[in-house]
């Protein structure tokens, strides 16, 4: 199952996507919640809400394309993001595989949508490149085994953890240069677990500037898969329904390229992972 969070009218809300085609929640004539998280914390809300759909005549999908995207939970309760979780990476950043998570934070204000443009801040020419797996929680949990992890998971998501590389060294801690407004794309859509292998594993995931690849690697590489971030996390922190995890990134971003590259003015960033879309971004520089 496939949702979007748009606007339209300066309406915003949740649809069913199917292939380039949507119906908006509200005309399901169900009382379902306007927001993902909502949507989620039901246990039986997406069964539900697929069930309705079902049931909608053809003539009510209505193009995409004539509707602006949001990302799929704009203001996560948590946005929390993992470093160095790709050997190559964590390589290529001349440090070796962490023995445990690498965890930081995302505040909401740096979250855009497809198609929104990434900004360069006028402070640095440092912005750099991370194309990530998305994890959305569905279920409270806390001191989850690693076995039953995939049980709290309702979906996937693309993401774009762009990062201010000299304001991300300025101290031990990523947050600074990682929560910089309007640098982390996310979307285009929410994918139902259920309609991606386990723990979204063993799926390509490839990052394109104007064009060229910079990022391709498979999601079955991470050094940290999903349950066991899950597990890791939840052992001190309590996760709620549309809480985020950012899972990592892998080699090739542009900091570490010989001589670094670093997005400008007038690029566009593509991040794509297989089975759950495209999410593509411009960038433009801070006003």
């Amino acid at each position: 199952m496939r949702i979007i969070n748009f606007l339209r009218d300066g309406i915003a809300g949740l649809g069913v996507k199917r292939d380039d085609k949507f119906v908006a929640i509200a005309e399901l004539g169900g009382e379902f919640p306007n927001d993902l998280p909502s949507l989620l914390a039901d246990p039986d809300g997406l069964r539900k809400l697929d069930a309705a759909a079902n049931q909608v005549s053809a003539d009510s999908w209505q193009p995409v394309s004539g509707v602006k995207l949001l990302p799929p939970i704009p203001a996560p309760g948590k946005c929390i993001c993992v470093g160095l979780n790709y050997v190559e990476h964590a390589a290529e950043s001349s440090k070796g595989a962490p023995p445990y998570p690498i965890l930081f934070t995302r505040f909401a204000n740096s979250i855009i949508a497809d198609g929104e443009a990434i900004e360069r801040p006028k402070v640095s020419e440092k912005l750099d490149w991370e194309g990530e797996l998305a994890v959305i929680i569905g279920r409270r949990a806390r001191h989850v085994a690693k076995a039953d992890a995939l049980d709290y998971v309702a979906g996937y998501s693309v993401f774009n953890d762009g990062s201010i590389r000299d304001y991300q060294r300025h101290s031990p801690q990523y947050f600074m240069g990682k929560s910089f407004d309007k640098t982390g794309g996310f979307g285009p859509e929410f994918v139902s677990a259920d309609a991606l292998p386990p723990g979204a594993r063993g799926l390509m995931l490839t990052t394109r500037i104007n064009g060229e690849i910079m990022q391709q690697a498979n999601t079955k590489d991470m050094i940290f898969d999903i349950p066991s971030l899950i597990a890791y996390i939840t052992e001190g922190i309590t996760l709620e329904p549309g809480d985020v995890i950012v899972s990592g990134t892998p080699a090739g971003v542009g900091n570490a390229r010989k001589p670094p590259i670093y997005l400008r003015d007038g690029d566009v960033c593509e991040i794509e992972i297989e089975g759950i879309g495209k999410l593509c971004n411009p960038v433009v520089d801070e006003a």
